[in-house]
């Protein structure tokens, strides 16, 4: 339906007078996203707006260029469709599909933990979506509830693809990116990692769901990245023997033992047994019942999100930007 509406292009029907904005859905360091209405075709969007400036300042051309790459190839049930782009001299403007349900992060906060019989109905969906990712080179390298968005049927959507890279089959990049909570020990360590660092946040998000909080919780950056150093997840007595024993596979320190990064590649975690009431064909096609549906009033209803304000982002006039500088947006 939506890139029916709008075929992947820079084109003038993105412009941002081609919309009615909204509130605003979500926040980030140089941008923000806000709900959207587009004027010619009534089709509701959600269009995050980056800063040039705040992209130059902290250094994240690159990362904003391949997240447009990576976000205008893509096509899977459960990644967030991307529709269109276009700029103007102090913005780059990202079209996105509007998800309804919200953040995950929200319904989890309010659910304060999931069944085991939940946790694994999202588990699955994230899966087949990484293993999507992987298969086309790419590691999303942020996943955290708070970057996945729930449809109003109640199945999930990855979105938020500021840290994704390609790097290909046997590739590995050193940047420091993303959340504490969820960063592998090979990143820590900043001696090159791969995609299963995605299996590892996998595998703090499925603690997180049956628990309610994350195995490697500290009161500041310095003391989570300890714990994930050195200590072993402490499992609260109700998980089961296959959720303990799964996520201590995706929690394995030693990147070489950890599962999804075996010979068998995501064929280990789709046939473990904590899987094993999952059909993945169905769940790929959308045909199981999410456990749980957000309360939707309406196509246009934003209540499932936090208030954010009018969140401000622009902190340096964009005419300041010098011809060299706007070139770096070109081609994005």
């Amino acid at each position: 339906m939506f890139k029916a509406l709008f075929p992947p292009a820079k084109t003038s029907s993105f412009a941002p007078g081609k919309f009615d904005v909204g509130r605003v859905l979500g926040t980030g360091s140089f941008g923000r996203v806000s709900f959207a209405k587009h004027k010619p075709t009534g089709a509701l969007v959600a269009i995050k707006v980056l800063s040039k400036s705040e992209v130059i300042r902290t250094r994240q051309v690159e990362h904003v260029r391949a997240e447009a790459k990576i976000l205008r190839d893509a096509s899977h049930p459960f990644i967030v469709n991307f529709l269109g782009s276009s700029q103007d001299e102090a913005s780059l403007h990202f079209v996105l599909e509007y998800v309804v349900g919200g953040e995950f992060f929200t319904h989890l906060r309010c659910a304060g933990r999931f069944s085991d019989d939940a946790s694994r109905f999202y588990a699955s969906e994230i899966v087949l979506a990484l293993e999507y990712l992987h298969g086309r080179g790419v590691a999303y390298r942020d996943l955290k509830p708070e970057n996945l968005l729930v449809d109003a049927h109640g199945h999930l959507k990855i979105t938020d693809f500021g840290f994704a890279k390609e790097i290909g089959d046997d590739g590995r990049t050193y940047t420091l990116c993303g959340t504490p909570d969820y960063l592998a020990p090979e990143i820590i360590k900043n001696k090159g990692h791969g995609f299963a660092v995605d299996w590892w946040a996998l595998g703090v998000i499925v603690f997180e769901m049956l628990a309610g909080y994350p195995p490697f919780y500290g009161e500041d950056p310095m003391e989570t990245y300890r714990k994930i150093l050195e200590q072993p997840a402490e499992f609260p007595a109700h998980f089961t023997k296959h959720a303990r024993d799964i996520i201590r596979k995706m929690l394995q320190k030693d990147v070489s033992k950890r599962i999804g990064n075996l010979k068998n590649g995501v064929r280990d975690i789709t046939s473990h047994a904590w899987f094993a009431s999952v059909d993945w064909r169905a769940t790929l096609k959308k045909k199981t019942t999410p456990p749980m549906r957000p309360r939707v009033r309406s196509a246009d209803d934003t209540s499932n999100f936090d208030d954010y304000g009018d969140a401000p982002i622009t902190t340096r006039d964009a005419f300041e930007l010098t011809p060299e500088e706007q070139e770096l947006f070109v081609d994005i």
